[in-house]
């Protein structure tokens, strides 16, 4: 997210591997400190895994990855790289953590798409790397970088907060943006993963006023609609933090998004799914695997640290409705 470097500092080395709270609630067990989690569930009886912004303390700010066997109990496993690609330097000066990950399984290969930035501004990458494995004690493992999708230097959006979905005819679309113009969306190629051609990003959802606080776009087809999941207000501020999940939906993947009470997204719209309940502050940051929805939040018995939420999705009217307990 955009301000995912200042919620580094506030949880202090929550984000480390290994650390390990005195009380693990929500009904998760061992290293589940992630931001901006991407979710694969596991497959007749697979691991699961998650892929998640990086700590500029460890490994080089890389993107983080966690596993678990049955989605309850995680540990961590590691990084994608050690050091950084060379040319986010050039790119992004004053880069250090990587952000916000998205994770796309096409013909094989998996996608791992990723933010480069610094706080506050809109000079960012989203770059993207390939591996034939998720897991990190796969002798395969090896993440490929393939470079830059996109940047935002001189433009009007900001490129970070990748989400991938793909159309009715399996096109791939790229959906990203934070703050600035909203959230956007440019067509994508198989099997490059890469931009189709140089058009314009075409924006699918914006707040209209100052300061436009929205991001973290994710779209889930379904039943031949398309549901865009947004994060809006504002993260990373612990136990003040405003962060709450919404949701819009279309017949087509461009648009356009309505909430369930026929307002436009590109006005303001957004029907809510998950925010703050109790000591979970700040929900946001989502991804969505099978009928799971991975987040982010804050909770009041961690003294305002990050953490990982898992919630059932449920459907009612056609509208997603999140199960958490």
């Amino acid at each position: 997210m955009l301000a995912a470097v200042v919620v580094l500092v506030l949880a202090g080395c929550a984000d480390a591997p290994g650390a390990t709270p005195e009380e693990k609630p929500a009904g998760l067990t061992g290293d589940f400190f992630t931001h901006d989690p991407a979710l694969v569930k596991g497959e007749r009886g697979g691991p699961w895994f998650i892929y998640s912004t990086g700590n500029g303390q460890v490994a080089d700010g890389n993107i983080q990855v966690r596993r678990s066997d049955d989605g309850v109990d995680w540990e961590y496993a590691g990084e994608v790289w050690q050091e950084k690609p060379a040319w986010l330097d050039a790119a992004v000066p004053g880069v250090d953590n990587l952000w916000a990950p998205e994770l796309y399984e096409y013909d094989g290969t998996w996608y791992l798409y990723y933010s480069a930035s610094t706080f506050g501004k809109n000079l960012s990458v989203i770059a993207l790397a390939t591996n034939s494995t998720l897991d990190p004690a796969d002798p395969a493992y090896e993440w490929v970088d393939r470079g830059q999708v996109i940047s935002s230097k001189g433009e009007r959006f900001n490129a970070i907060d990748p989400g991938i979905a793909e159309d009715e005819n399996g096109t791939p679309w790229l959906t990203f943006g934070s703050f600035w113009t909203g959230l956007q969306l440019v067509e994508l190629e198989w099997p490059t993963g890469l931009r189709a051609g140089m058009e314009d990003p075409v924006t699918i959802a914006d707040r209209n006023a100052p300061p436009n606080a929205i991001e973290a776009p994710y779209i889930l087809p379904r039943d031949g609609k398309y549901y865009l999941f947004f994060s809006r207000d504002f993260c990373c501020q612990a136990m003040e933090s405003t962060y709450n999940i919404a949701v819009g939906r279309s017949d087509n993947i461009t648009g356009p998004y309505l909430d369930a009470e026929g307002r436009e997204l590109l006005d303001g719209g957004g029907t809510p799914v998950l925010g703050t309940e109790g000591g979970r502050v700040g929900s946001g940051g989502q991804s969505v695997s099978g009928n799971t929805m991975a987040f982010h939040y804050y909770a009041g018995e961690l003294d305002g640290a990050f953490r990982l939420g898992l919630a059932d999705l449920g459907w009612k009217d056609g509208w997603p409705v999140a199960q958490w307990e």
